[in-house]
């Protein structure tokens, strides 16, 4: 494998026009009907009809790696935690593992870290000097019930603080009640809240009952300037699933062709395994091509997947399986 492999690393969006957003146009969702049945049939047959292996594996696991975004969202997280975890960011993988794939000029590093708001001035000393962005939950997650105004300021007082992006929640209520104007009305505020930071839009997908309302959750969101839609909080009691993470694909595409804006997309929550990122980037470039296997337009919400893709990596190198152990904590 060589460095040549993959195009150099960088920071989210930086190569691309923001999504703008669109005035409301509830007829481009509201008659989209979605077939669960079709959907879970399509989801299914992603993991049997494509098969990578060896280098071709390794390849799509060290993609992986810079597609995630590593992240900590724990009630005793401290400063020292987050420099920990910076500095995994740093060096996602082990030194030798690095240089047995011949990749250690390259500069892997993961696609983001992704801390509470009060953490964020931790995390911007950690990463100083490096490209790689710091994002931030934000609007009362993973609930999202505060009053907008209060959700609105600790937007403002995240990016105050150095963030890059913003993990916003929506209101579920909304799409629930198909009170498309009120969620139009609550993102579009957000999304001029966070002025320069990009805003990922968490759909928190197991909460919204049918794939009807995930498509048309993913629609208003991107209508209103969303420049990622993302699936969970990874707090709900279902997260990302292939299934609804398709949908939300055909929801971007089309959004796409309408538009043509690119705007990117993060499962996130119950992944935690290399095949999971494979998967999940199988779906990327059977649905989308592969210029959504960037982390610009692709992040993985799923910090413990990377103890497993740096095993399975290993083993790739040195032909045996190292206890996780021997692995830095992320």
């Amino acid at each position: 494998m060589k460095a040549e492999t993959f195009p150099r690393p960088h920071t989210a969006g930086a190569n691309d026009v923001r999504n703008p957003g669109m005035p409301l146009a509830i007829e481009m969702f509201e008659a989209h009907a979605v077939n669960r049945s079709a959907a879970e049939r399509r989801a299914a047959t992603l993991t049997t009809r494509r098969s990578v292996k060896k280098a071709n594996q390794a390849a799509w696991l060290v993609n992986a790696i810079r597609c995630i975004d590593l992240t900590t969202l724990a009630g005793d997280d401290t400063e020292g935690r987050v420099a920990r975890l910076c500095a995994k960011a740093r060096r996602p993988v082990a030194e030798h593992i690095l240089e047995g794939l011949e990749l250690q000029d390259y500069g892997l590093t993961t696609g983001a870290v992704c801390v509470y708001p009060t953490m964020v001035p931790a995390a911007v000393r950690a990463l100083k000097g490096t490209r790689i962005p710091v994002a931030s939950v934000a609007t009362g997650f993973p609930a999202g019930l505060m009053p907008l105004k209060l959700r609105l300021e600790e937007i403002r007082y995240a990016v105050g603080e150095g963030a890059h992006e913003i993990d916003i929640v929506i209101t579920r209520e909304h799409v629930l009640k198909r009170d498309w104007n009120a969620l139009y009305d609550e993102v579009a505020a957000m999304r001029e809240a966070c002025g320069e930071a990009h805003l990922k839009a968490i759909l928190a997908t197991g909460d919204l009952q049918t794939l009807r309302n995930v498509y048309a959750a993913s629609m208003v969101s991107m209508q209103a300037g969303a420049d990622f839609i993302k699936t969970s909080t990874g707090k709900e009691g279902v997260n990302a699933t292939l299934p609804v993470s398709l949908v939300m694909i055909r929801a971007l595409r089309d959004y796409g062709d309408a538009t043509g804006q690119r705007v990117g997309f993060k499962p996130a929550g119950g992944m935690k395994t290399a095949k999971d990122a494979i998967a999940w980037q199988v779906l990327m470039k059977e649905e989308l091509g592969d210029r959504w296997l960037q982390p610009d337009l692709f992040r993985l919400g799923a910090s413990s997947m990377l103890a497993d893709i740096e095993r399975q990596l290993e083993h790739y190198v040195t032909g045996r399986y190292a206890s996780s152990s021997r692995h830095a904590i992320a």
